[in-house]
């Protein structure tokens, strides 16, 4: 063991695990002395915190050790004092030991505003990474933190010059390399199989846990959870409190609660209608309502849409609730206000939930989900197929970690015309829709489909001779081959026998741009949504503020059937309905009722303003104690019944 530390090739390596495990003990018990004074900790719950800091530091450091340890098996011993092993060896160690000081530093500066590890919030800052900056730079001595940084690592590698020579020195025998090299990849194995992050969670005091936790560790795992703590760093109400206030913004006198307590899964009466359309839901990637003529736009980019408008049950006022694909999904698909970190889409313990899809197949029937690109990528195919859907997308065959039941059909070079990065043209999409709807009916089956389209996505190109704009020229082409593509679309599904009891839904994801003047723009969380072809029901106006949680309760009330709903919108043709919406980013949730938006944000009490539509300014207003406690009632709820198991079947 001697030889190990003193004279081995390993000598730096191991001097690297013990300089990362005795600064980050430093920096715990920093935290510690900033938090001593409300954190009401014991003498016992310290050393136990500390205790299992150790376990987590030694876990990071051995991350951080593998690729070395690889490295310093395979390498020969007669290139042990060469050149290139002394530079390879001084660089990569030096790279290791910048990192692992800037994440400490980045921990320190985290602390001092959340008092917590690394979670979604950090993970978010990778997204808005020049706003971050920006505010870092205003904050703090960014060009002072960067050098010390620098000469931290700078005056490590000087103080091991000792190690690094008796590392370039020694003649380790490949036997004991094996059993050094070993050791570190059994203990990087063991922590990845039996170390999670909540290990640290079990403490019944939050600083306790926070503390013990590592933040590269608590990186790495809000990351793979994709999800913020709304418990933990948002404004809350008793559950008790909670529920009853978002079950009375539910209720209407066409339902009616199953259960009681904490459950919004309720009975909706909307007159036991009998028809059973098929159901096309064409959602459009990114695609803002003022590209639209209905909306104000004079560029004559959306004929086809616009015309639709005139047709259709047009939703003059629905409201994205995020600003990223898989959040619009989760909503058209669950019908649930956006919970803190990212969309349920990504997140684990997702399968089985009652999703809109479930409404259909309770009636029999078959779902389908279609996408332009790789449904694997955002955890898409995963999500759908472990919700019953069957799926469809250009994928690739990449199936790691995927488990789900769906059928994949994956589109073939054959029927590909035209293909970009983020997937194949909408008019591609479209035809695969057809097919399968084809089929569908002849098995006299209905059916219903959730088609996600990518054209209206960067880089804007598209097959060349389609619309008058160059394909890859700006945003404007791609608008209006969107437009063109769904023209097409509904020309050849017009010589359809099935088209006369099909219904089709046209909505965006989300808007194109959501940075604005403020944290939560409203003008860039306005989309089109309209429902056309539906028998019986004449064009007409919705002019209702509504979100896009309601599109489907909405539908359902026209169609007068009778379902059971485990979700949070409504028929905003209700009675009982109360013009709101409900929107955020990753990190900010947004209520808007009337004129008054109020937003709730990590560590801060709820925030009212004035919103002026027509200006589309903001300004501060008066708190309002009770739009404050409805606004916390829908994301408590929402928050807590997806992770207790509450939005499941």
């Amino acid at each position: 063991m001697k030889q190990i530390f003193m004279k081995s090739r390993y000598s730096v390596l191991y001097s690297f695990i013990f300089f990362f495990i005795c600064v980050s003990t430093m920096l715990r018990i920093s935290f510690t002395a900033i938090s001593l004074g409300k954190a009401g900790l014991g003498f016992g719950e310290i050393l136990t915190a500390f205790a299992k800091g150790f376990v987590f530091d030694l876990g990071v450091a051995t991350y951080f050790s593998v690729f070395y340890a690889l490295y310093l098996l395979i390498l020969p011993q007669k290139w042990n004092k060469t050149g290139f092993n002394k530079v390879f060896t001084h660089i990569l160690l030096f790279l290791m030991v910048l990192i692992s000081v800037f994440s400490f530093f980045a921990e320190f500066t985290f602390w001092r505003e959340f008092e917590s590890r690394f979670n979604f919030i950090a993970v978010d800052y990778l997204v808005y990474t020049y706003e971050v900056v920006h505010n870092i730079n205003e904050s703090y001595p960014l060009p002072l933190l960067i050098s010390a940084v620098v000469i931290i690592s700078l005056l490590w590698k000087y103080l091991m010059k000792g190690a690094f020579r008796k590392s370039f020195e020694s003649a380790t025998p490949f036997a004991r390399r094996s059993v050094n090299t070993a050791l570190i990849i059994l203990t990087a194995i063991f922590y990845t199989i039996e170390i999670d992050n909540s290990w640290g969670d079990k403490s019944g005091n939050r600083y306790a846990a926070e503390i013990s936790k590592a933040g590269i560790y608590s990186f790495v795992a809000a990351f793979k959870a994709n999800e913020l703590s709304y418990d933990q760093f948002y404004p809350m109400l008793t559950n008790q409190l909670a529920f009853n206030l978002v079950r009375k913004e539910l209720s209407s006198p066409s339902s009616r609660f199953i259960f009681k307590g904490t459950s919004v899964r309720r009975s909706v009466l909307a007159g036991n209608g009998q028809t059973k359309p098929n159901v096309i839901m064409v959602v459009m990637e990114s695609f803002s309502a003022d590209y639209m003529g209905t909306f104000g736009n004079t560029q004559k980019l959306t004929p086809v849409l616009d015309s639709l408008a005139k047709e259709s049950i047009l939703f003059e006022r629905m409201y994205a609730t995020g600003t990223r694909t898989v959040r619009g999904m989760e909503a058209l698909s669950l019908a649930v206000p956006p919970t803190p970190g990212n969309s349920i889409v990504r997140r684990s313990n997702n399968a089985n939930l009652s999703t809109i899809g479930s409404i259909f197949s309770k009636r029999g029937y078959s779902t389908g989900f279609f996408y332009g690109g790789d449904g694997y990528f955002d955890n898409m195919n995963q999500f759908f197929g472990s919700n019953g859907y069957d799926i469809t997308d250009r994928g690739r065959k990449l199936t790691m970690g995927d488990a789900y039941l769906g059928k994949r059909t994956i589109l073939t070079d054959s029927e590909v015309s035209f293909e970009n990065a983020w997937g194949v043209s909408d008019g591609d999409l479209f035809a695969a829709v057809i097919r399968d709807a084809d089929k569908r009916h002849s098995l006299k089956k209905p059916f219903y489909d959730f088609v996600m389209t990518t054209s209206n996505h960067r880089p804007f190109t598209y097959l060349k001779g389609k619309i008058d704009i160059l394909p890859g020229t700006g945003r404007e082409g791609a608008v209006k081959y969107t437009d063109y593509a769904i023209g097409e679309f509904l020309r050849q599904v017009r010589k359809k026998p099935w088209f006369s009891n099909t219904v089709f839904i046209f909505v965006a994801d989300h808007c194109s741009e959501s940075a604005g003047k403020n944290e939560i723009d409203i003008s860039r969380y306005h989309i089109p949504a309209m429902i056309y072809n539906l028998n019986g029901q004449p064009p007409s106006i919705i002019p209702s503020l509504c979100s896009q949680i309601d599109l489907y309760p909405t539908l359902f009330g026209l169609l007068k059937w009778d379902f059971e709903s485990n979700n949070f919108g409504m028929d905003v043709r209700s009675a009982g309905y109360r013009p709101r919406i409900l929107l955020g980013t990753y990190q900010k949730l947004g209520y808007l009722r009337s004129d008054t938006l109020v937003v709730l944000s990590p560590r801060k009490p709820p925030q009212s303003y004035h919103y002026d539509f027509k200006t589309n300014t903001q300004t501060s207003a008066k708190s309002s104690e009770t739009l404050g406690r409805e606004a916390i009632s829908y994301y408590q709820s929402a928050y807590y019944l997806f992770r207790t198991g509450g939005l499941k079947k």
